[in-house]
């Protein structure tokens, strides 16, 4: 970390709706919102879970049979890492001077139909400084994303501090955590869909979204003592009517299950900004990194208040790969990396 050692500044959690599978008006979409938070002040941007191009809710109201023509339209308008669309936001990001975390559908050129929900870190110069895809879809999401892997469990240092972050689900992951915190995390980014049905609501019983995001991110930020950026997805009437379809059996379970919220907490567990729930919008917070080291003298889990002789901890970060090749190749028939994609290409430490 660069320059003032407990750097403070505004932060910024984007809790807005995608253009539904519109890759490229998704894409203009969110370079918009950057720039705007940037104009407000805003000099680190959280956009919620796989913003691009959308949350696949449709796996919750409609069997599986019902969905092939969403999975395809996902597919379609899912991002490369790298890729064109990418380029052009953290060109946006780099023109704003402002770091943006990004959820994201990826592709890849190796397959026509493997997506995974991932994350990236943008960098204020338009660097990608991690690239995370989530370890394991959660209930429903397997019909739809491909396992990740441990190569994105990175905090990322820079003149904001040490950043990382983890999607939805993986927040119940008390060691996916820790691996965070172990690396010096200050500030930790969770990201939400905008709506996660799991029981029909007539009958009760549905989770509680929100309640579970509270729990989860004061959890995060008392146990590492750092704050805790959420931002969670907005289902706007377009997406609403799109996963509905026009059954009014769908639209009343969308419109009566718990929705995401998006906010920041503080270093001590307690909220420190408004809350986003109903309204779509960009939320803003100022948060100092100074504020993280007073609660480490009651308990650091990373440091003096553990005991690394009992506990101990190893991740794998190998990247996963869908093939290896060995031998020397004839002339003429040297193998060649795919123009937009490297697979094989572990993110940058």
């Amino acid at each position: 970390m660069s320059g003032t050692k407990y750097p403070a500044y505004t932060v910024a959690a984007a809790h807005v709706a995608p253009v539904f599978l519109d890759l490229a008006a998704t894409v203009e979409k969110t370079c918009a919102v950057i720039e705007e938070a940037a104009r407000h002040g805003a000099q680190l941007i959280a956009f919620p879970e796989t913003y691009i191009p959308a949350f696949p809710v449709w796996c919750s109201v409609r069997a599986p049979i019902y969905n092939h023509e969403f999975f395809r339209r996902l597919a379609a308008n899912s991002m490369l890492a790298p890729g064109p669309e990418l380029a052009r936001i953290a060109a946006t990001t780099r023109k704003c001077g402002a770091f943006v975390s990004l959820g994201f559908n990826e592709g890849t050129t190796a397959s026509v139909g493997c997506i995974w929900n991932s994350n990236v870190l943008i960098g204020d110069d338009g660097t990608i400084l991690n690239h995370h895809r989530k370890l394991v879809p959660t209930f429903y999401e397997k019909l739809v994303w491909a396992n990740g892997d441990g190569a994105g469990l990175r905090v990322s240092d820079t003149r904001l501090g040490r950043i990382g972050a983890l999607i939805c689900g993986e927040n119940t992951n008390p060691l996916a955590r820790y691996t965070l915190m172990a690396q010096g995390e200050q500030v930790h980014i969770s990201t939400y869909p905008p709506v996660w049905p799991t029981r029909d609501p007539k009958g009760g019983g549905n989770y509680n979204l929100a309640g579970a995001i509270r729990i989860r991110a004061g959890a995060h930020s008392f146990e590492a003592k750092a704050f805790n950026i959420v931002a969670s997805g907005f289902m706007d009437g377009a997406m609403h009517d799109a996963l509905a379809d026009g059954d009014p059996e769908v639209a009343r379970i969308l419109e009566s299950s718990p929705r995401g919220v998006s906010l920041v907490i503080g270093p001590t567990g307690d909220v420190i900004s408004d809350v986003q729930s109903d309204s779509e919008g960009i939320l803003y917070s100022e948060i100092n990194l100074a504020d993280c080291v007073e609660p480490k003298q009651f308990h650091d889990v990373v440091g003096y208040y553990n005991r690394f002789d009992i506990f101990k901890l190893t991740v794998n970060r190998a990247a996963n790969r869908p093939i290896s090749f060995e031998g020397t190749p004839e002339p003429g028939q040297e193998e060649r990396l795919p123009a937009a994609e490297d697979v094989s290409q572990e993110p940058p430490q």
